[in-house]
């Protein structure tokens, strides 16, 4: 019977091995390529009937450079500021207790819920000259709506709960123990938390910034109405890529896209190097 059972187990961990694109690995592989594969072939496809002169007049634009610099360097800026205030909120929510904190967590996840239009339209009033917040600073010379820095406000409206959730669960976790270990050797509480929490809660955080730089520098809906949307001020790629398709430039907008496409994967890839060199530093 053992040798029956052996001769079963053995004969079906050979077919796994045989087959081992089950029916989950074929819906997965299905799902990504009609999702994901498609589309960014069919962009390139789009990009490569352009000649390359053209292709690369179209890209290096003055009005291209500049949406590219509107759109990466404000949300690497956005995010990377999400990254240290996200931190604080998510510590906040975990370590302590206060009234209303249901409605902090809550709220957090309301960029997730609320439409973009909606977070633009909101965000445009409340920072306008005449907005609740707006009207304070418009007589220090400070504007918000309708400038990069209201693209900015925007991206890091979005981009926040991408850390607090991602460094929140994180934190849960950490184990008390290590920070009275910390203590009862004589660490500081600051020395504690650059040395013992810190080097645990720092994956998450570059996970959680990453997430909210593709958040942001894709986005669309708030900015288009937070900005006032002129070139070499405050207008960002994806709206010049709405402006080129509504002037029936497809060519131009698969050029732009194609060129965001490239410079998002190129950094969220190297994000994704320095994660994984992270971790085989903390394993070391």
């Amino acid at each position: 019977m053992a040798n029956s059972n052996q001769g079963v187990g053995g004969t079906g961990t050979a077919a796994v091995r045989r087959s081992p694109l089950t029916w989950p690995w074929r819906v997965t592989i299905a799902y990504v390529a009609f999702l994901l594969v498609l589309p960014i072939t069919a962009l390139l496809g789009r990009v490569g009937s352009l000649d390359p002169a053209d292709f690369w007049r179209i890209v290096t634009s003055p009005v291209a450079l500049s949406a590219y610099d509107v759109s990466f360097v404000t949300a690497i800026a956005a995010a990377l500021l999400d990254g240290v205030f996200g931190t604080l909120v998510a510590w906040v929510l975990v370590r302590y207790e206060f009234p209303g904190k249901r409605i902090v967590d809550a709220a957090v996840d309301l960029p997730f819920a609320l439409p973009t239009a909606v977070a633009g339209l909101t965000l445009a009033t409340v920072y306008s000259d005449r907005g609740w917040i707006g009207q304070w600073l418009a007589p220090l010379g400070i504007q918000i709506s309708f400038t990069r820095l209201g693209v900015a406000v925007a991206m890091l409206f979005i981009s926040l709960p991408f850390v607090v959730r991602t460094v929140e669960p994180v934190l849960a976790e950490i184990d008390r123990d290590l920070e009275e270990a910390a203590w009862c050797l004589g660490a500081s509480r600051s020395q504690t938390f650059w040395r013992v929490l810190l080097p645990q809660i720092f994956p998450a955080i570059v996970t959680g910034v990453a997430l909210g730089f593709s958040r942001a520098v894709g986005e669309f809906g708030s900015v288009v109405i937070v900005s006032a949307n002129l070139p070499f001020q405050d207008l960002i790629a994806p709206v010049l890529i709405f402006q080129r398709l509504e002037q029936y430039d497809f060519e131009g907008a698969a050029a732009i896209g194609a060129v965001m496409l490239f410079i998002s994967l190129t950094m969220l890839l190297a994000i994704n190097l320095l994660q994984a060199w992270g971790r085989r530093y903390d394993r070391a």
